[in-house]
């Protein structure tokens, strides 16, 4: 099993020269461990001599969905508390008799339950926490559920409080006690962090109010907005948990596990289960666009810059840590070089 290291490194130093990200942290590796691994560029272009190091904490983003929600649903679905195909009304009491009471934990999970689109939590139903979890839960349909495969933050809110309903936890403890702390991922948690953490945090986005960047709260203003903790965004972790994490994930797929979501959840999550619908979809995970069903790479991306990749058919996974928001809310350069990475990682 050979990594084209050097390649990642010229890969990687190219996207600090061309502004894509300040800096970024990267592995790969299979079920045993890291194989290669590295960084590049600054922690911060204001202080372009603090270099990114592997200890460098970033804002997770959509990966909060995976690291959080998947694995807390996975949990509770190992445990026989949940069954993926009965409707949401026939046993949660708070969207029993609305729209939502007619979607199912799988329809959520593949992004086909026709629930709005995007959050827009502020604009819809206020600031206050109770209003924004009533008008979420009570919400119109979009589209007619199993219709089509729509991304929508909205689903992993929705499991979110569907998987608090259930554990009688809130979800960053549910995630913590279920699988974090199991695992040994110590330095994953939601924010906002305090500063001692938020000194090795990545900075993110500028914000418009204080007209400095973003740095140990989250990005996503749905997650701010619900105190930090939610299943859209809000997780702060670094590269070695997020190995721990996918290295136990390659390690689920094969064999049982004792900690957290097992064998099941996880073939299960990593096989196509939309049909002839486009774009394919696991269990929050989804096929790299443009690879076979030989190749089996999974991916998923956060907004901030972050990224994972995982093949139980390779036996490999790859993590890509990225700060590119600090520059730009312009998906193309990244994806350019998240798509150049994962070909060197799993080619």
């Amino acid at each position: 099993m050979t990594y084209n290291s050097d390649r990642i490194e010229a890969l990687l130093d190219e996207g600090v020269r061309d502004k894509v990200y300040p800096g970024a942290v990267w592995a790969v590796g299979d079920a045993a461990g890291i194989r290669a691994q590295g960084t590049t560029g600054a922690l911060d272009p204001d202080e372009p001599n603090v270099p990114m190091r592997a200890d460098t904490v970033f804002d997770a983003a959509s990966l909060t969905k995976i690291l959080a929600v998947w694995s807390s649903i996975g949990a509770l679905w190992e445990d026989g508390a949940l069954d993926l195909d009965q409707p949401l009304g026939s046993f949660w009491p708070e969207v029993t008799g609305h729209p939502l009471g007619s979607v199912t934990v799988l329809q959520l999970l593949t992004h086909t339950a026709g629930v709005p689109l995007r959050a827009q939590l502020k604009n819809l139903y206020g600031t206050d926490r109770n209003d924004v979890r009533r008008g979420v839960l009570h919400e119109q349909l979009h589209r007619t559920p199993g219709e089509a495969v729509e991304y929508t933050d909205r689903a992993a809110l929705i499991l979110g409080y569907l998987a608090e309903h259930f554990s009688g936890q809130p979800l960053d403890q549910l995630a913590a006690v279920r699988t974090w702390h199991p695992l040994g991922m110590n330095s994953t948690r939601f924010g906002p962090l305090p500063d001692e953490i938020a000194a090795r945090c990545a900075p993110t986005e500028l914000d418009q109010d204080t007209d400095t960047h973003l740095k140990g709260a989250a990005h996503d203003f749905s997650a701010r907005l619900l105190g930090g903790v939610c299943g859209i965004a809000g997780v702060f972790t670094v590269l070695d948990d997020l190995v721990t994490f996918l290295r136990y994930m390659l390690n689920a797929s094969t064999s049982r596990t004792s900690a957290s979501f097992g064998t099941e959840w996880t073939a299960c999550s990593l096989t196509v289960q939309t049909g002839e619908f486009q774009p394919a979809r696991g269990l929050f995970w989804h096929p790299a666009p443009d690879t076979s069903a030989a190749d089996d790479v999974w991916i998923h991306y956060g907004f901030t810059g972050t990224g994972m990749w995982i093949s139980p058919t390779k036996g490999r996974w790859a993590v890509l840590l990225t700060n590119k928001l600090y520059y730009t809310r312009d998906r193309q350069p990244l994806t350019e070089v998240r798509n150049a990475f994962r070909q060197l990682a799993f080619g």
